[in-house]
Parts: structure tokens; C-alpha cells; sequence
């Protein structure tokens, strides 16, 4: 194996590691402020409302995300109506067209792990809220989100390591991001074991960061867990 490939290329293969970053964070974000409502409608004592959020998830979390980056970026174009929108300057550009799938996907698992970490908060929680006089929305404000945000940070910073992942899909609609310029470049040098090894080396050590974050996170979130320790007597 000739590794002199690896390094001279791999500054294009960062380039497209942040290609990659752009499309992972933009997703994660959008897709986190999406969630939420989505979240709170799913546990919504009305049928009706729970009925449109759980279709929305069953459908983005059964269907492939290779799928859904194809309805974007190849199925808005078929549509006259889309194409004399104002929206066609941002659904005919590729990245965009992957930022609304990743979106989209990542908001309906999402909205998933928020649902259960606010389901799992202990009854009498709630109840010490409405005894002190909370109304609805400050008690989700000041007790049941926080609590809920510290549940949900190890299964959401899963979530964010299968979105770095899945981004690899991206480079199916042109994209030039990790995965799409590593085969871009095994083209021109025909290495494909050394480039896709520096390139799945590139993706390990992004995940090892982000694992490390929120680890971090999630210690100085939940570290009021360590003080709720119960001594119990020496019987001696």
C-alpha cells in the first residue's frame, strides 16, 4: 500500500471532512428546534394532535434516509409549482436539498428521544410543580426540559454519530464531503483501501470527539445525580 497518496491528498480529504461538519451541525440544529414541539404535540393528551407528529416520525424513521435525500433533491424538481417558487434557489443547490433530508430525519429521531425523556421524569415531579403553583409552561421551562435535556444527552449524542455517518450519503447527490471526495479522489489515484482507511480514520476521530463532548456534558448537566447519594446507618 502506498500511504504517500493519503498524504498528499489529505488536505482536500479535510476539506471535505468539513463539508461534512457544515451538513452534521446544520442538521443537528435545525433538527433539535424542530423536535421539541414535535416532541411535546406526540405526548399531547389530544388524539388528534398525537395522530400528525406520529405519522410524520413513522414515516421519516421507516423509510431509508438514501430515499428521502432522493424525494428532495430529485422529486421538488419534478413539480412546476416547486420551481417557480421562491424556494427553488435553495431546493436546485445539493447541499441544501441534503440539509432538508438530514433536517427532517434527524428531527423525527430526535423528537423520538425527547418524547421519552420527558415521559421518564418521575409523577411526582410534575405533582411538586403544580403544587407550588407552576402553570404549564413554567414548569416545562424551569423544571421538566432541564430534566429532560440531562436524560436525553447519551441517546441524543448517538443520534448526532449516526447523523456524522449518515452524512456519507450526501455524496450520492454530488456533494463533495468526506465520503464524496474520497471517491473522488480514488478515482484519480485508484488507492481505494488507502484513502477510504484516512478517510473512515477522519470520521472516527470526529465521533471520538463529540463522544468525549457530551460525555462532558453530560457530567456537568447531571452532576447534581452524584449529591443524591443516601448514607444508610452502620448497623455495627
Amino acid at each position: 500500500m502506498d500511504f504517500s497518496v493519503v498524504v498528499e491528498y489529505f488536505p482536500r480529504l479535510l476539506s471535505g471532512a468539513w463539508v461534512s461538519l457544515q451538513l452534521v451541525f446544520l442538521s443537528v440544529v435545525l433538527g433539535g428546534a424542530f423536535a421539541l414541539p414535535i416532541a411535546l404535540a406526540r405526548i399531547s393528551p389530544v388524539a388528534w394532535i398525537r395522530a400528525i407528529p406520529f405519522t410524520y416520525i413513522f414515516f421519516f424513521r421507516g423509510t431509508p434516509l438514501l430515499v428521502q435525500i432522493f424525494l428532495v433533491y430529485y422529486g421538488a424538481s419534478q413539480f412546476d409549482a416547486v420551481r417557480e417558487s421562491i424556494f427553488w434557489p435553495i431546493l436546485k443547490e445539493p447541499f441544501w436539498c441534503a440539509i432538508i433530508a438530514f433536517t427532517l430525519n434527524t428531527s423525527a429521531y430526535t423528537a423520538e428521544i425527547f418524547r421519552g425523556a420527558i415521559q421518564a421524569i418521575p409523577e411526582g415531579e410534575v405533582e411538586a410543580c403544580k403544587v407550588v403553583g407552576m402553570s404549564k409552561a413554567q414548569m416545562y421551562r424551569r423544571v421538566l426540559l432541564p430534566r429532560a435535556f440531562g436524560i436525553v444527552l447519551p441517546a441524543y449524542g448517538n443520534e448526532i454519530i449516526l447523523m456524522l455517518k449518515g452524512s456519507a450519503l450526501a455524496s450520492t447527490i454530488t456533494i463533495l464531503d468526506l465520503t464524496g471526495m474520497a471517491r473522488t479522489i480514488i478515482a484519480r489515484t485508484y488507492t481505494p483501501i488507502e484513502i477510504f482507511l484516512a478517510a473512515g480514520g477522519i470520521y472516527l476521530a470526529i465521533s471520538i470527539v463529540v463522544i468525549a463532548l457530551f460525555r462532558q456534558i453530560e457530567l456537568r448537566q447531571n452532576r447534581y445525580l452524584g449529591t443524591l447519594s443516601i448514607k444508610v446507618p452502620d448497623k455495627g
